[in-house]
């Protein structure tokens, strides 16, 4: 019922999201470019998932702040880190964050589950991609 920074939250809650946010922040400040943006995918895939559930659940709030969290990170993480004089590559990942972004705020504004599900399923291979390119080096 109340968020983490809620004075009614429990103690042991704000205490364990304060410590989830000081390792996320550890991890941020040491991590190289390429976990920075793994950990945008992580951070976009969680956001989907949980926009997913707010629609299912009929949770307009949650879902509204999932899903600009989710666009977010795709416009002013994911496509800002883009070289796109790199090559195609690039430009057509720029494309694919484009559509998601459009997706994702339709999904907001019509609470379409499918447009978040499609999202996912476009974002999949990326991701997976992008982490084994970490794991290889």
């Amino acid at each position: 019922m109340y968020g983490n920074t809620s004075p009614f939250a429990s103690h042991a809650h704000r205490a364990s999201s304060m410590y989830s946010k000081v390792g996320l922040e550890t991890d941020v400040l040491n991590a190289s470019p390429h976990r920075l943006v793994a950990l945008l995918f992580d951070g976009l895939s969680d956001a989907m998932v949980q926009a997913r559930g707010a629609i299912e659940q009929g949770n307009i709030e949650l879902k509204g702040r999932s899903l600009s969290r989710a666009v977010r990170i795709l416009d002013e993480g994911l496509k800002a880190a883009l070289q796109l004089d790199a090559g195609p590559l690039a430009r057509d990942l720029s494309d694919l964050y484009v559509y998601m972004c459009k997706q994702l705020t339709h999904a907001n504004l019509h609470s379409d589950l499918a447009a978040v599900e499609e999202c996912q399923r476009l974002l999949q291979p990326v991701r997976d991609a992008w982490h084994s390119i970490g794991q290889a080096t």
